[in-house]
């Protein structure tokens, strides 16, 4: 049941196709290296409606996606709107359901302007 559930929520597609389909939204993605200059993860990031959303993947199994305020350490960021972590399919299909104009469950109020 709560496979089912699950695949439901997350629909199955191949890493590479969830990864191609960020890129088309505008994420771009590098590689950081250690002093071996071997991969120690891969980063996209991408600016966007005065959020920056951010998907670091560390292993098939171990990806870590956020949605966050531009004035946030990308890498390290202390508060976050939307966070998601676990397999590289259900995070990255996580992160490509989310709305480009709104994070859910956050509620702005217009800033007043004092006359």
């Amino acid at each position: 049941m709560a496979a089912s559930a699950a695949s439901q929520m997350c629909p199955a597609t191949s890493t590479d196709a969830q990864l191609r389909a960020l890129v088309a939204r505008g994420f771009r993605f590098i590689d950081p290296r250690d002093e071996n200059g071997d991969v120690v993860a891969v980063v996209g990031v991408r600016a966007h409606h005065n959020v920056v959303d951010v998907v670091q993947l560390h292993g098939e199994d171990e990806v870590v996606a956020a949605r966050m305020p531009t004035d946030e350490d990308v890498l390290a960021p202390r508060r976050v709107f939307w966070r998601e972590v676990g397999s590289a399919q259900h995070v990255l299909a996580k992160m490509l359901a989310l709305p480009d104009d709104r994070t859910p469950g956050i509620f702005l109020t217009p800033a007043r302007v004092s006359a």
